[in-house]
């Protein structure tokens, strides 16, 4: 075949698609040849017109229908089911004359394709099949004939869905009614195209066997054999009567033909089930016909009897009875007793092999219709037949099966009575029925379980009834007297075997549970196999009675279904109600068997005390409670009862022998050791109770008995019965709720609930029952009424509810073993069951309490986690029914109305912590979505409303908030205050309660929160005013500088809760918030204003949003604080028109204040206050504006200059002048910060000596710094400081011009040197206070202060006259001033405020380069010691370094390198971190600033004391594993990332928002710092780390490193301005080299230096350029003296080939090499070679000998092995 994808040859014409070949054949030979279909007869051959040539087609086919046609003749299965889909959608959507076009050519298609091996193909082809008939309707009469018999195959396919869709085309075709007459229409077709199917056709012939395999070709054949002998039985169905003759001669041809016979031994079990039907059909429709083929169908079909396919089996049986009845000689065909009766035996002896449920219903008419002379004997036949029945029922697969035994069973039953009732009369048939066959099978089955659920039982109550039924009624015939001697004989003989199971010691306990269960059966007046589940198919005789009592029957069983438990229809009592209805032929017997079982088994009860016995009794009195049966079981004992019996109950016993033998036998029974499962005996005292006349008679018993006789167990018993069953519970009533058994049930939860209290220890299930006995009593409710009193009911809960109150009392240990977990139970058993009872006022209190307990912490109740989690179901069960109850009961509800208090009560009055809060949220989240299911929707809004605290309330709470927040407001001069008001504070406080505002608002918000996802509906703005103080405790929190860590969490628990102003406002409707906001605000001002700024700062209100509220300016003036605040925190969003308008507002009134007034709020001080709040947002660009207030206020100081507080004591100031002096320096800060123009010099000098004053006065009061006015005071004064200390550090020559002409000389020789004398003692002053947290706001002056101080230059440093400090013992060769300045601020780097250590920092960076040459002065004194010379660097900074290791050492230490730390900003691991790399940098500055020489002994210093190493490891603990910038991502990818190693860091005192970056970018500096000017060390280091350590510095430094140093080092060759005498250095940035050219006389040397990709680490190349005249030896030691002073000297290139060209200098000046290291000048201290041996006279370097010696363990001269002195 051509497939799909090859190449078509060029120019071959040959089409590949049949469609085409026939198109060519048309045109060559003028005619398409006809394609024959399927005949309906032989004389018609039935030719489907064939298509006759493309033009003719053309008029008579739509082309689209054509296209659709030729595809269905394809071969393809999937082109055929989209083209039969096609065809189905084409029918629908065309015109019906275009579809009409079709029908000549449907047929032939239809037959063939409905035939089709794939079965989608086949319904496909049914489905598109109904679409056409919808569409033509009548018009497809012509075709009828040639369709049908392939329709009615169709119909009857094996592939279901095929073949609904076939009948749905059939039923839209013709309407059932007229079904019989289309199918006479064409019956003679129909019948023709079938029998071919059957006798002509074989696999071959149906399918083509060239192409078709082997397998499908049968598969097709066997499904075509199946449908065609199901049709053909559908043909015989459907045909009406006059029809059927007409087709006799083509029936009766078919039934001659072998073929047909064989089809019923064919091995294809469909097509024998196909068979078999047809054969019944046969029978049916034909039964002449069958009858003169009696010798084919009667082997066929009785020989067939064994076949147990179960597809065949249900066809193969109807065929056998359709055979028996209508072929009455059958039997002559076949021999039944060696071929049919062996195989059925062998079937049922085998249970019917798994076939049971259709095997054996046809038992029973089969041997109905057995003649009598195939029967003979029939003594013999019976027995063989039922025994084989019962044989049946052993198979295990019958036991295992209940439907299956239920069969076998019935059958039994059914052929027995049959038997029975046509051999009545013959007393060897009926004894061998009873003896041989009934009773063993009663045997049988009682011994095993399994097969009482069959309901044999039932069916032998039946059968007994028929027969007992049939002797009344026939009273004197003969057939009566037969019966009676069957049934006679019967009761004997079961009577014996029942005897025989129960008068063993150890009877077995299966065969007893079968005795009684068949007693239970009997005793009933009717079987109750008609309630079974299924409607069970019954024979009934036909000279049989219909069964009497039906109506009896309908009573008792509607009765058992009406009641309650489903017990009640074996209940005993209907048996005094039908004991009449049981047939006297079955009472006495009975009684007589049921007495005689109960007396054997109460002998053995006395005799051995059998347990198994003593059930039987139980079982057996339930079913048989009469006085009769009692007294025998007394037998003679005549004990009377004991005599202390009050006389009611002696009276009784003596009448009553039940009631004797309650008291003589079954409470000794009962107070026996007490067994698990008594309930048997609970069994046996309702029997005897049923015995008793009346229900008082039953009281009077029963309370007798619980006064002392019966134990609790056993009380618990009787209850669970009585609550099972509405019979039992009858007879109790009175006792349930009479008052002795109510008493007793009182006292006894009284006695439960303090059983803590008492020392009897008892076992766990002492107590346990009689919980449970509690709990059945409070929680069963019959007709929703209690089972005891109602007042006993209340009694008891109270008891509850009492112990419940003492569980707060006890510890944890006491809860866990208290009785608080049983009362758990209880009460949740009490609410869960109560839905009809109303609760009463003692359980709702019981339920406020188990709420409490719940919404209290662990700490407070002492309750262990599993009592808690009880008690909260408890509650939310009781809360469930409270909320549904009927009516409006709960608005009394003491419940809702004491909860909402007390919740009111925990938030406002008592103190709790955060996990209390989170406990009482999460009890009230349970609560209130409890509420939610309620019906009334007001209900939670009600209840919400009750927990509001009042206006008072909540302005109380809010004043009683510490006042700490104010300190970061007025800092930032977003609010200014000229009054003392910091009353509260923390420390006064317990630190970790949680304010009573903070709780409060937590709690009502998360009730709205739940209300708001309800949408319930909230009155009087609630909403508004919870989510505004909500607002205010959050807010209040936010401006707390350094929030307790509980604060912190209480934030992070209401963000877990999703309680937060987003959340809420996206809930409701809260228009009206702002506004409310606004109030407040303009009322009160302080943290309502601050919050209007967040929520627009936070862009939750637009500015916009906020305009409205102030449209008129003037509404803010005359200023109040709260109007002031409100212009403050509006400042940043106002737009310019609003600012100007306002600062016009402020600049009159400014001018005309008396002394008085400018300390006002609404004098100078506010309006100036709003001016700076105005000016602080760059908002004033109008100079001449600034200008003019800088005019006032000079001329404020001319009229009252006490107003200024100049070098004065502040201790005496009112905070009112304190305020506008903030002010003022305020302005001044804010006016050189933001004002370009010029000053005069006057302005100048009231500015700068205003400056010098106010600090003056800054300085002598730091005493009051914890005074906030006084602190702010300090801030602003060192701001300006600060301010002009920048301003002039800043000026450019540019700017100098513009200023009067000494001022820059004053402000360097006067105001500059002024500034820092008061501050950096201040300084030294201040950080000695215990509080040195950068964020207290004791110390908020640091900042300013210190950042004024970074200013300092280096000669006033230099200059500054401290204290002396020096430190004994210290070596030193600075001087004194220097040591005190060095020992003075280097312990700061350790301060615990970051300003601080960053002052102190710049202050030592500027004073780093000047200390190393008072070391190099001394430098003579460390020469030749014998050991490697080392020298400190600066004493104070190492000794620090020490203890800041020891630290770091604690914060770091444990953790390993590579992995990164993050440092929290600000804590105190952050200051050491700080303080210790920042240590780092000064010591790497100082040693940059070194000579070599220098250089060389201090980092023998750092070697010893492995400080560096420390350091290292550090490093990669602080440096980031990514150290690029966070905004490099925006920038371009082509330039390179910026990192923080080619960034400088700039170390801001006030910049806090890059502090996270802080220690990263420091770590990285020094790392850099490090590589650059210790590269040996560090290589040092590097070589002898652990692996892992070793690749991740690799990685790291080749990374992000390498490139920027080695850049640098070439760029430092490349600009260095060093000048050699005889070299020349280049060097090349893209390769990475340095090339050094020697010259001397006629000598050149060329060396390249390489740099490693990861410089410094790697070791440096030296590779040899041009050498002109020197030895290869020589050129070899001087390449590798050159590689070594690169790799073991701490410098640069530069300086290594310095120090090389020295050497090699000293070389040709003729000073000897050192015959150790073969150098001149030693690599690593640079020293020559000075120590001589005295024998070899060889000269060599201290350290290289110290080394020898050190190392050989030898002190002989090297070279001649000598005693070196």
């Amino acid at each position: 075949m051509g497939g799909k994808n090859k190449q078509r040859t060029k120019g071959n014409l040959r089409p590949s698609n049949s469609g085409r070949a026939a198109e060519l054949l048309a045109k060559e030979q003028g005619t398409v040849p006809g394609f024959i279909g399927f005949g309906t007869s032989q004389s018609d051959l039935g030719y489907v017109p064939a298509i006759q040539g493309a033009e003719e087609i053309d008029s008579l086919v739509d082309s689209d229908f054509r296209m659709v046609l030729r595809k269905l003749s394809k071969k393809d299965v999937t082109t055929k089911l989209k083209a039969m889909q096609e065809f189905g959608t084409m029918c629908t959507e065309r015109d019906t004359e275009v579809v009409k076009g079709v029908l000549p050519y449907w047929p032939r298609i239809f037959c063939k394709i409905s035939l089709d091996h794939d079965r989608r193909v086949r319904e496909a082809t049914q489905q598109a099949f109904e679409k056409l008939i919808l569409k033509v309707k009548k018009h497809l009469a012509p075709y009828l004939k040639s369709l049908m018999g392939y329709w009615l195959m169709a119909q009857c396919d094996t592939y279901t869905p095929a073949a609904c869709a076939a009948k749905d085309a059939f039923e839209a075709a013709f309407p059932p009614s007229k079904q019989p007459e289309a199918i006479a229409f064409c019956k003679d077709e129909i019948t023709s195209v079938l029998q071919d199917h059957l006798i002509k056709e074989t696999p071959d012939t149906l399918s083509d066997p060239q192409t078709v395999p082997e397998e499908e070709r049968e598969a097709k054949f066997y499904r075509v054999v199946t449908c065609s002998l199901l049709a053909l039985k559908k043909l015989l169905c459907l045909l009406p009567d006059n029809e059927l003759d007409s087709l006799e001669e083509k029936f009766k041809s078919l039934l001659s033909q072998n073929k047909f016979w064989k089809y019923g031994k064919h091995s294809i079990p469909q097509i024998r089930s196909a068979y078999f039907e047809l054969v019944s059909a046969l029978c049916q429709r034909i039964p002449q016909l069958m009858k003169e083929e009696a010798s084919k169908v009667s082997p066929s079909v009785l020989l067939s009897i064994d076949d147990s396919d179960p597809i065949v089996c249900p066809a193969l049986w109807e065929a056998v009875l359709y055979t028996l009845t209508t072929i009455e000689d059958c039997w002559l065909h076949v021999n039944a007793k060696k071929s049919v009766f062996p195989k059925l035996s062998s079937v049922v002896r085998e249970g019917g092999r798994g076939l049971a449920t259709v095997i054996y219903p046809y038992l029973l008419p089969f041997i109905s219709k057995l003649p009598q002379t195939i029967t003979d004997p029939k003594l013999d036949f019976f027995k063989n037949f039922l025994t084989s029945v019962v044989a049946g029922l052993s198979t295990e697969r019958i036991k295992t099966s209940f439907s299956e035994c239920s069969a076998v069973i019935s059958a039994f039953f059914e052929c027995l009575r049959f038997i029975m009732q046509q051999n009545l009369g013959e007393e060897e048939i009926e004894e061998m029925l009873v003896n041989d066959q009934l009773i063993p099978f009663i045997d049988v089955v009682l011994k095993d379980p399994r097969l009482q659920d069959g309901q044999l039982f039932n069916h032998l109550a039946e059968t007994l009834s028929s027969w007992e039924a049939k002797v009344d009624v026939e009273k004197d015939d003969k057939t009566a007297h037969s019966l009676d001697k069957v049934l006679l004989n019967f009761w004997k003989r079961l009577s014996e075997i029942c005897v025989e199971k129960i008068n063993e010691p150890e009877a077995d306990v299966k065969s007893v549970s079968g005795v009684s269960n068949l007693l239970q059966v009997l005793q009933k007046p009717k079987s109750s196999l008609k309630s079974n589940k299924k409607k069970v198919g019954k024979v009934r005789f036909a000279d049989e009675l219909p069964e009497s009592n039906k109506e009896n029957e309908k009573c008792v069983s509607s009765e058992g279904e009406n009641s309650e438990g489903s017990e009640l229809i074996t209940e005993p009592s209907l048996t005094h109600n039908c004991s009449d209805l049981i047939s006297p032929l079955r009472k006495k017997p009975l009684e007589d068997l049921v007495c005689k079982l109960a007396m054997m088994s109460i002998n053995y009860v006395n005799e051995r005390k059998s347990e198994q016995h003593l059930r039987f009794l139980s079982t057996l009195l339930s079913s048989f409670s009469s006085t009769q049966v009692f007294k025998m079981l007394l037998g003679d004992e005549k004990q009377s009862i004991v005599k202390a019996k009050p006389l009611e109950i002696a009276r009784l016993a003596q009448k009553n022998p039940a009631v004797q033998f309650l008291y003589q036998k079954l409470i000794g029974w009962l107070n026996e050791d007490p067994r698990k499962d008594a309930d048997f005996l609970v069994d046996i005292l309702y029997s005897a109770l049923r015995c008793c006349d009346n229900n008082m008679e039953r009281k009077y018993v029963l309370d007798d008995l619980i006064e002392g006789d019966l134990k609790w167990n056993s009380i618990l018993q009787v209850i669970e019965k009585a609550c099972s069953s509405s019979d039992k519970h009858a007879l109790v009533t009175p006792w349930l709720k009479g008052e002795i058994l109510g008493e007793k049930l009182v006292t006894l939860s009284d006695h439960l609930c303090n059983k803590d209290l008492e020392s009897s220890v008892s076992s766990e299930s002492y107590f346990s029952e009689r919980w449970a006995l509690l709990s059945l009593v409070l929680s069963q409710h019959v007709k929703n009424d209690y089972l005891i009193g109602e007042v006993y009911v209340e009694r008891i809960i109270v008891k509850l509810h009492e112990t419940l109150s003492k569980a707060k009392e006890l510890s944890e240990a006491e809860n866990n073993d208290s009785s608080v977990s049983f009362i758990c139970d209880v009460a949740y058993n009490y609410f869960s069951s109560a839905e009809g009872c109303l609760l009463m006022p003692s359980s709702e209190d019981l339920l406020l309490t188990l709420f409490q307990l719940c919404a209290q912490s662990k700490e407070k109740t002492h309750l262990p986690d599993f009592l808690v989690c009880k008690l909260k179901n408890t509650w939310l069960s009781g809360v469930n029914l409270l909320i549904h109850q009927t009516g409006n009961k709960y608005k009394q509800s003491t419940f809702l109305c004491l909860s909402a208090l007390w919740l009111k009560n925990q938030v406002q009055s008592s103190p709790l912590d955060i996990k209390s809060l989170q406990v009482l949220l999460s009890a009230v989240d349970d609560l209130l979505n409890t509420l939610l299911e309620s019906e009334d929707t007001n209900l939670l809004g009600v209840y919400i409303g009750s927990v509001m605290p009042s206006n008072s309330e909540w302005e109380k709470m809010r004043q009683s908030l510490p006042m700490q927040w104010l300190h970061r407001p007025l800092l930032e001069g977003r609010l200014s205050l000229n009054y003392e008001c910091f009353k509260t504070d923390f420390k006064e406080q317990d630190t970790k309660k949680l304010p009573s505002h903070l709780c409060t608002s937590a709690l009502l918000s998360k009730m709205i929160l739940v209300a708001l996802k309800k949408e319930v509906v909230l009155e009087n703005n609630e909403l508004e005013k919870i989510i505004a103080e909500l607002l205010y405790s959050l807010q209040w929190y936010e401006e707390l500088d350094n929030p307790p860590i509980f604060l912190t969490g209480f934030c992070e628990m209401l963000q877990k809760m999703n309680i937060t102003y987003d959340n809420l406002c996206g809930l409701g409707n809260t228009s009206g918030l702002l506004q409310l906001l606004f109030n407040r605000s303009m009322e009160n001002g302080t943290l309502w204003s601050l919050i209007i700024a967040k929520l627009i700062l936070s862009r939750s209100v637009s500015s916009d949003e906020v305009k409205r509220h102030y449209r008129r300016k003037e509404g803010f003036f005359p200023l109040t604080e709260g109007n002031m605040h409100t212009i403050q925190s509006l400042c940043p969003f106002l737009s310019k028109e609003d600012k100007k308008e306002f600062i016009a507002q402020c600049i009159p009134p400014l001018l005309a204040w008396t002394k008085e007034d400018l300390c006002s709020t609404n004098g100078g001080f506010g309006h100036l206050a709003i001016f700076n709040s105005c000016l602080q947002t760059r908002s004033i660009d109008d100079g001449e504006l600034l200008h003019g207030i800088l005019k006032i206020l000079i001329s404020w100081k001319k009229d009252h200059e006490d107003i200024f507080l100049f070098s004065c004591n502040l201790s005496e100031v009112s905070p009112e002048i304190l305020g506008v002096n903030i002010e003022i320096i305020r302005f001044l800060s804010l006016f050189l910060k933001y004002c370009s123009s010029p000053l005069a010099e006057s302005e100048w000098d009231f500015i700068m000596c205003s400056m010098l004053a106010w600090l003056e006065t800054t300085n002598e009061n730091h005493a009051l710094y914890s005074v906030p006015l006084v602190q702010l005071f300090a801030c602003v004064s060192c701001d300006l400081a600060c301010e002009l200390s920048a301003f002039f550090d800043s000026a450019t020559l540019d700017t100098i011009g513009n200023l009067p002409v000494n001022l820059i000389s004053e402000w360097k020789e006067f105001f500059s040197q002024g500034i820092h004398s008061l501050l950096l003692p201040l300084l030294v002053t201040v950080t000695e206070s215990e509080d040195t947290s950068e964020t207290s706001f004791q110390n908020a002056m640091l900042k300013p202060m210190c950042e004024t101080l970074t200013y300092i230059p280096k000669d006033q440093l230099l200059s500054q006259k401290l204290p002396s400090r020096l430190v004994a013992g210290q070596k030193t060769n600075l001087p004194e001033y220097l040591q005190t300045l060095l020992n003075t601020l280097a312990p700061l780097l350790l301060h615990r405020a970051r300003p601080v250590q960053i002052a102190v920092y710049h202050m030592l960076y500027k004073l780093m380069p000047e200390l190393p040459q008072y070391d190099q002065d001394n430098l003579k004194s460390y020469g030749d010691e014998e050991e490697e010379p080392a020298l400190s660097p600066p004493a104070a900074l190492m000794s620090l370094l020490s203890t800041q290791e020891d630290l770091l050492e604690n914060v770091l230490g444990c953790i390993p390198v590579g992995q990164i730390v993050t440092i929290k900003p600000l804590s105190e691991d952050f200051c050491y971190v700080l303080g210790y790399l920042l240590t780092w940098k000064l010591i790497l500055t100082f040693f940059k600033a070194a000579s070599s020489q220098l250089r060389a002994l201090y980092s023998m210093y750092l070697r010893k004391t492995k400080s560096l190493n420390k350091l290292l490891y550090h490093l990669f603990r602080l440096m980031p594993e990514n150290p690029t910038y966070a905004e490099t991502a925006i920038e371009l990818s082509n330039k390179d990332p910026k990192t923080f190693f080619t960034e400088e860091l700039q170390l801001s005192i006030r910049e806090t928002a890059t502090l996270p970056y802080h220690i990263p970018h420091l770590a990285c500096s020094v790392y850099h710092m490090t590589l650059k000017d210790l590269p040996a060390m560090v290589r040092l280091w590097w070589n002898s780390s652990e692996k892992r350590v070793f690749n991740i510095v690799d990685r790291f430094t080749s990374k992000y490193v390498s490139n920027v140093l080695s850049f640098q080092e070439i760029s430092s060759v490349q600009t260095s301005t060093q000048l050699f005498n005889g070299m020349t250095v280049k060097a090349r940035a893209t390769t990475r080299e340095v090339m050094a050219t020697y010259t001397i006389e006629d000598i050149v040397i060329e060396l390249i230096i390489q740099l490693p990709s990861n410089y410094p680490l790697g070791s440096i190349t030296v590779e040899s350029g041009k050498r002109v005249g020197v030895a290869v030896q020589q050129w070899r030691n001087w390449m590798l003296q050159l590689s070594t002073y690169l790799t073991h000297q701490n410098g640069s290139i530069m300086e290594g080939l310095a120090l090389w060209k020295n050497n090699v200098d000293k070389r040709f000046e003729g000073v000897e090499d050192c015959m150790i290291c073969f150098s001149v000048i030693h690599g690593f201290n640079y020293s020559l070679p000075k120590k001589a041996c005295r024998t070899c006279k060889k000269k060599f370097h201290s350290a290289c000998l110290y080394k020898w010696f050190t190392s050989s363990n030898k002190s002989t001269c090297p070279l001649c092995r000598e005693t070196f002195f």
